[in-house]
């Protein structure tokens, strides 16, 4: 019985999710990295005003679902520089 009583709480809550919302804020500071972790700052600005975009776009669609924000932020990994086309340097 606890069992049923679990999955009528479980219909009761369940929300539909849309598809997941990328943002690519590109290359960073961390300081600006860090504020948006906890929820302030310009990128925490431009993540919400891209949500409230989308919702605007989905109007009667948004109703009744849980938009998901990835926000992807990354840094550009240096290439290593080669030291010429020498196999074997010391023979």
């Amino acid at each position: 019985m606890e069992n049923r009583d679990y999955e009528d709480e479980v219909e009761e809550t369940a929300v539909e999710v849309t598809q997941p919302i990328v943002i690519d804020l590109g290359k960073q500071r961390r300081k600006h990295i860090k504020r948006l972790k906890r929820g302030q700052g310009k990128l925490w600005d431009e993540v919400v005003d891209v949500i409230e975009e989308v919702n605007y776009q989905l109007g009667e669609e948004a109703e009744g679902k849980v938009l998901v924000p990835i926000v992807m932020v990354y840094r550009k990994k240096r290439k290593k520089r080669k030291r010429g086309n020498l196999l074997f340097p010391f023979a």
